[in-house]
């Protein structure tokens, strides 16, 4: 009777928790997008409901004209990431390729790019006028022109960047299918060629679709990209005009909240037709016997192949780097020649001392990293205690926390972000205007990244440990303690370090949500860029870069250390 009362006790603490961290946000949304009070003058008034907001939204050719856009970019950008993250997954798993362990490592490097940076990036090199590569061409005398101010070039980068999710679903399928499938149809007369499209490709069918559907789904919330390439010629997708309705004077909160409910809608749509896609069909491809994935034999082809493979990699990793690097160092964007872009009197400090004597610079750094901080650690607690309960503990109600702490996935980050600033900023006294708000509306947001990144360590331990403990006469807690938490803790630390990360780069919860005082980076970033100097947002760029890296390097030593721990106990 009393571990029954507890594990209602707990069920109900983690849905009250969740109910604050997503149902309120959310209901307060909708409710800003059926009303028409202003948040800040009116703070929690009267309301007046109607639907006028989305009416006004739904008849407006403005927003019409963002909707074809966003479907065109994030649509566009998404078969470009199916295109390069099939072939990356086909070449590395299903092929004699050489150094194959170094392009599946590099392959998801611009996983870590965040998108703000990538686009001020190719903002460097494909600027119409200023552009490096604009530049390049016409110093070899080729009358060739690159614009990145497009919805091409939109396409473009969201298609580079972004193909590593279909890439990590896809491989992880080519893996683990029976090769002997492929070798029945060749068998039966087909070619390579043919049976890639006709065997290969239909049986990872859900790994691709999974992919697909996720990279879109990233694609419509990000902000980033599309304000740093959009913006110049006045292409605006839904969440550039969700921002500009808030800036606008007086600020639109309704028309946006409007907009974001759409958004919303659009994605959760997506998010219902993958599993609905994916329901009650059989895709079996791993049975008892044992196999090991087939490669094909490409013979010569496989240095081209190698080349492709480098050349992708250095179009989206070693090219922007360099284009920040020149720009953040480089005095004047201004290349005359080629000697004048190797002529080191044309380079100095001089962005990296300006951006330093800004004391926002120090104190956005600051308010990043205890930003990420807060969101790992409360986070990382939050993600372990719903986990256990979906993944070890027969609980009462923990489906419903399951779907809860899901439900984020169809709600894009700039959402969120519009969601947190009506759940709060009419509250006297309340969050809004505090670093808390800013982890909150992060732990929300990466709420089931960190839960399916610990799913697979609570999945690996065998409930034998743990009966093994009981009959020891450890309770609940102290199996936690002494069990569980130490030999998932790689996973934990893993879970932690992708919400630090994820938090650092994070730019559309935090467009709503900061204030002068919890400024963070990436909107330190947008600032310096909507400022109009390169050099100074290519300098800090390559200080949130680094920043990234060094934390990920630490963390994944962490890890490793963590790692060996846990095998330690286990032998």
């Amino acid at each position: 009777m009393r571990l029954n009362f507890l594990s209602v006790a707990w069920v109900a603490l983690l849905l009250a928790i969740l109910a604050f961290l997503v149902v309120y946000p959310v209901l307060m949304l909708l409710l800003g997008a059926l009303t028409d009070t202003n948040p800040v003058v009116d703070g929690f008034g009267v309301f007046r409901l109607s639907v006028e907001n989305f009416t006004t939204v739904l008849t407006n050719p403005n927003v019409g004209e963002a909707l074809a856009n966003t479907l065109i970019a994030c649509g566009g950008g998404t078969v470009v990431a199916v295109v390069i993250g099939l072939a990356f997954s086909w070449i590395v798993v299903r092929t004699n390729t050489p150094c194959k362990r170094f392009l599946a490592a590099a392959s998801i490097l611009p996983l870590f790019a965040p998108p703000l940076v990538a686009g001020v990036a190719w903002v460097i090199l494909g600027s119409p006028k200023t552009g490096l590569i604009n530049t390049l061409f016409k110093w070899v005398n080729l009358d060739w022109r690159v614009d990145f101010y497009t919805l091409g070039g939109l396409v473009f980068v969201f298609g580079i960047y972004y193909a590593p999710y279909v890439y990590m679903f896809t491989a992880s399928a080519l893996r683990n299918m029976d090769p002997s499938l492929e070798e029945a149809a060749e068998v039966s007369g087909a070619s390579a060629f043919a049976t890639l499209f006709s065997v290969t490709f239909p049986l990872i069918m859900p790994a691709i679709i999974s992919g697909t559907l996720l990279s879109f789904i990233v694609m419509l919330g990000i902000y980033g990209i599309p304000a740093v390439l959009g913006a110049p010629t006045n292409i605006n997708v839904l969440t550039t005009y969700i921002f500009k309705l808030t800036n606008w004077s007086p600020p639109l909160y309704n028309t946006a909240a409007a907009v974001a409910i759409i958004l919303m809608v659009v994605t959760g749509l997506l998010v219902y037709l993958q599993q609905k896609v994916l329901t009650g069909r059989s895709y079996t491809t791993v049975a008892g016997k044992a196999f090991r994935p087939r490669s094909v034999d490409l013979g010569p082809w496989r240095w081209p192949v190698l080349g492709l493979a480098v050349l992708y990699l250095c179009i989206v990793v070693v090219l922007p780097l360099l284009a920040l690097i020149v720009a953040a160092f480089r005095k004047f964007m201004f290349i005359r020649d080629a000697a004048s872009l190797v002529d080191l009197r044309q380079y100095s400090m001089v962005h990296f001392d300006s951006i330093f004597d800004n004391p926002l610079t120090l104190r956005s750094i600051y308010n990043a990293v205890e930003v990420g901080l807060i969101t790992a650690l409360t986070g990382g607690i939050l993600a372990f205690a719903i986990g256990y309960t979906i993944y070890r503990t027969r609980a009462p109600g923990r489906r419903t926390i399951d779907l809860l702490s899901t439900l984020p996935v169809a709600i894009p980050g700039l959402v969120i972000g519009v969601a947190y600033l009506w759940a709060w900023i009419g509250l006297p006294g309340g969050l809004y205007g505090t670093i808390w708000i800013l982890a909150l509306a992060f732990i929300a947001r990466f709420m089931p990244d960190t839960v399916k990144a610990l799913s697979t360590s609570f999945l690996q331990i065998h409930r034998e440990l743990e009966e093994a403990a009981w009959l020891c006469g450890k309770g609940m807690l102290g199996t936690i303690r002494t069990i569980m938490l130490p030999l998932a803790s790689p996973g934990v630390i893993a879970a932690m370090t992708l919400l630090f990360v994820l938090s650092i780069r994070e730019l559309g919860s935090s467009l709503f949500l900061y204030t002068s005082n919890t400024m963070v980076m990436s909107v330190l970033l947008l600032d310096y860029y909507e400022g109009g100097n390169i050099g100074k947002t290519a300098a800090f760029s390559l200080v949130q870069t680094v920043l990234l890296g060094v934390l990920i390097g630490f963390a994944n030593w962490l890890s490793r250390g963590a790692s060996q721990a846990s095998v330690g106990r286990t032998g």
